[in-house]
């Protein structure tokens, strides 16, 4: 079965995170979260891939390289200019015709059953058939009403108020027969939800919903992102420690994932679900809560406390600082005495001086320095690097 996976955007609503990787590269549980999602779909028996590249798309070709690792056959179309949802899948039509295919984001973290979407679609006779999960918040995404037969009546894209007519939202995975590709215009930008989708159903084409169940995101947000690592946490169901591990009076309660030569302090607590990354030197009297990850070659000092964070790589955290609900992108160094907020993300090489509170739901771009005793309780911006983070 084929499958095409975009993976064309820049993630601007995510910065920091995406200033030196694309989207599905962002890590969780310290894997480009694009691997997961390749994983996923393998297992479902999705074993030809397309992949639409655009922004940093060499990165996701070497997170991925030719997909034998994940029993799949990956094929890269690259887009020299933004063609929209629909556009991009266009351009990788040669690689998709002939049968139905599936259409997913590469920011999309999922456990849905989508063979049973796939063959949900070919027991029908209609051109496509899209995946609708309900959601508390609609507003940021697609809605549609269906009918009993699991038509679809009507599809707005982001709804405003009094015009959400339904918490069905679009997931952006989309099944397709390649007749599809008739009324998609060539060369020009061209959107599933905004302009395919409409012009079908002015055309009188049937299109029909699938009702997933289960666990599904697209990695748009911080929050969003948060979400996604606490799934695949979750999934953990025992302790597994590849390598040396060197623990002298440590507490660790699992289900936790050790990476090699990882060093745990006299009196350190670790609550899993916890996965660490090798090399990483936590020190005596830590508190590591559940829900966390924390990459390869950190230092955590003593006395400090992570609770339901994502650590990259070699991040140091000073003692007695206590980071709680945050993202914290490589190279970064924390010293002692801070207290880093929920939902704050903070971007690579940044210097948090002794004794900075960071208040939550605020970002820190790249290389910026916090002076000592600083509270922040707004973004902090860098010259060198755009300081947009709205859009896609």
């Amino acid at each position: 079965m084929k499958v095409c996976i975009m993976c064309g955007g820049e993630g601007t609503r995510l910065r920091p995170l995406t200033f030196e990787r694309p989207k599905p590269c962002i890590p969780i549980v310290n894997r480009p979260s694009i691997q997961h999602l390749v994983s996923h779909l393998s297992n479902l028996g999705f074993n030809e891939v397309v992949i639409t590249l655009g922004y940093m798309g060499s990165s996701i070709e070497e997170a991925l390289g030719d997909g034998s690792l994940y029993g799949v056959d990956i094929t890269y179309v690259h887009e020299k200019v933004k063609m929209g949802t629909a556009g991009s899948v266009k351009n990788a039509q040669e690689y998709l015709d002939g049968q139905p295919f599936l259409v997913v984001g590469g920011d999309h973290v999922t456990d849905l059953n989508v063979l049973e979407f796939y063959r949900e679609h070919r027991r029908g006779n209609h051109i496509a058939t899209i995946g609708l999960i309900s959601i508390d918040d609609p507003s940021e995404y697609g809605i549609a009403e269906i009918d009993v037969s699991y038509e679809i009546k009507r599809f707005k894209e982001k709804p405003a108020p009094g015009e959400i007519f339904s918490n069905l939202a679009s997931t952006g995975m989309y099944i397709f027969n390649p007749e599809v590709f008739d009324h998609i215009p060539a060369g020009t930008k061209y959107d599933f939800a905004r302009d395919l989708f409409p012009a079908l159903m002015n055309e009188g084409h049937v299109l029909k919903g699938w009702l997933a169940r289960g666990n599904w995101t697209d990695v748009g947000s911080p929050s969003s992102l948060r979400v996604a690592e606490r799934w695949k946490l979750q999934e953990m169901s025992a302790t597994n420690i590849s390598g040396n591990l060197a623990m002298k009076g440590a507490h660790v309660l699992g289900p936790v994932q050790l990476g090699d030569s990882i060093s745990l302090g006299s009196n350190t607590r670790v609550i899993g679900p916890v996965a660490i990354g090798a090399g990483t030197i936590i020190e005596k009297d830590v508190l590591i809560g559940p829900y966390t990850s924390i990459g390869e070659d950190c230092h955590i000092k003593a006395n400090a406390k992570i609770f339901s964070s994502s650590l990259y790589n070699r991040i140091v955290v000073g003692k007695n600082s206590t980071v709680s609900g945050s993202i914290i992108d490589n190279d970064t160094v924390i010293r002692e005495d801070c207290s880093i907020e929920n939902d704050t993300v903070i971007g690579p090489r940044v210097m948090i001086q002794r004794g900075v509170v960071i208040h939550s739901k605020t970002r820190l771009w790249p290389e910026t320095v916090i002076p000592e005793g600083t509270i922040v309780k707004e973004h902090v911006l860098n010259k060198k690097f755009d300081p947009r983070c709205e859009g896609s």
